[in-house]
């Protein structure tokens, strides 16, 4: 029956990627289900604590200016999650990771002018003590935070519940920081 569907009205695709028509007895189109975006959170130990870098989006960027968020950006074509990651987080900061995880927690958030709702892996960096980022043209400052304070500058619950299981569970070393590591 979908394949009938799909043979009949096409794939609608948006960033790239198709989606199936939800079928039940009459056709209907439901969002689009997406991951294009990426996000990584970078932290760094001094005087034995974490701290982590939030960047401030500078306020004439179109898209959320004005507030503070961990790198992000786009998937480019067939590119991985993992490579985009690396990518981003070189090109919002100039940061090199001496280590890199896999965050076992998905982002999520809803486009109402694509109709898209948009899942977003989260990636988390350790780089050396006393590195400093390099701004790309989408931030206009940055800062090095304590956790509490990191989580009180967010905007999104989805960024302060994925710094919550970064600093829970890839800072602190438990088990999930040895089975997720990917670099």
């Amino acid at each position: 029956m979908v394949q009938d569907a799909m043979k009949f009205y096409g794939r609608y695709s948006i960033f790239g990627r198709s989606h199936i028509p939800c079928l039940t007895s009459r056709i209907n189109f439901m969002p689009i289900i997406t991951c294009k975006i990426i996000e990584v959170c970078i932290f760094k130990f001094e005087d034995d604590r974490p701290w982590y870098l939030l960047l401030h989006r500078a306020k004439n960027e179109k898209i959320y200016p004005d507030i503070w968020q961990f790198v992000s950006g786009s998937i480019e074509g067939d590119e991985k999650a993992t490579d985009a990651a690396y990518r981003e987080l070189q090109e919002e900061t100039g940061l090199k990771p001496k280590a890199f995880w896999v965050v076992p927690f998905v982002n999520s958030f809803y486009d109402p002018g694509w109709d898209a709702v948009n899942l977003s892996p989260l990636f988390a960096a350790q780089v050396p003590p006393g590195d400093e980022p390099t701004l790309s043209h989408e931030h206009d400052e940055c800062g090095w935070y304590l956790f509490e304070d990191a989580v009180r500058k967010l905007v999104w619950p989805g960024q302060r519940e994925g710094i919550r299981i970064v600093h829970d569970y890839i800072v602190k070393g438990e088990k999930a920081a040895k089975l997720t590591r990917i670099r």
